[in-house]
């Protein structure tokens, strides 16, 4: 059974560890906890790894956040993966720091990547995890904050916290979307 795992967040050395690019990081995370790296190839960074008798597939859209809906179209064709094994990871400013929500479908929440995979799909019946980094910015400061870094204290709390979202990510493909969610959202 195949899986196609995407990390939402934008490329380049500037974004590397902003709150926006939250779901780059899980991706990143997972790869250098298990051994498997990404090669850039059309519309993204990607990687396959075996898991459990499961075969996933991970993309990070080099698109930017605001098209990513190209790359996750193209990789399930690609990969022949129907939508319910479909799981994006992207980071969300309703959600404080910390906390983790996953969801088998949904709206985007004014999350333009979400957007963007909503309307190239045709749908919003696709599992996506969101990764809190909190809303801790004044009126019209919003762009500043989810581009801007983790604070000191939020740095020192991350590896964690991209683990027990690696660690949903996992779940989702081996344990189904109903488990995982009792075990991860909170």
């Amino acid at each position: 059974m195949k899986f196609l795992l995407v990390g939402l967040g934008n490329i380049g050395p500037e974004y590397a560890l902003t709150r926006h690019n939250a779901g780059f990081m899980v991706l990143d995370r997972l790869a250098a906890q298990h051994g498997f790296s990404f090669s850039m190839t059309r519309l993204a960074y990607t990687a396959q790894w075996q898991y459990k008798g499961k075969q996933l597939f991970f993309v990070k859209p080099t698109t930017y956040m605001n098209l990513s809906g190209k790359a996750v179209n193209y990789y399930l064709k690609q990969e022949k993966i129907p939508v319910e094994n479909l799981l994006v990871i992207t980071d969300d400013k309703d959600l404080p720091f910390g906390k983790l929500r996953l969801k088998p479908k949904g709206s985007p929440g004014g999350h333009n990547g979400l957007r963007n995979i909503d309307e190239i799909l045709a749908t919003q019946e696709y599992a996506r995890l969101r990764v809190g980094i909190g809303n801790n910015f004044s009126k019209g400061r919003q762009v500043d904050f989810v581009l801007g870094q983790f604070p000191e204290d939020e740095l020192i709390q991350l590896p964690d916290y991209l683990d027990r979202a690696g660690d949903a990510a996992l779940s989702f493909c081996t344990l189904g979307i109903q488990t995982t969610m009792n075990n991860y959202n909170q």
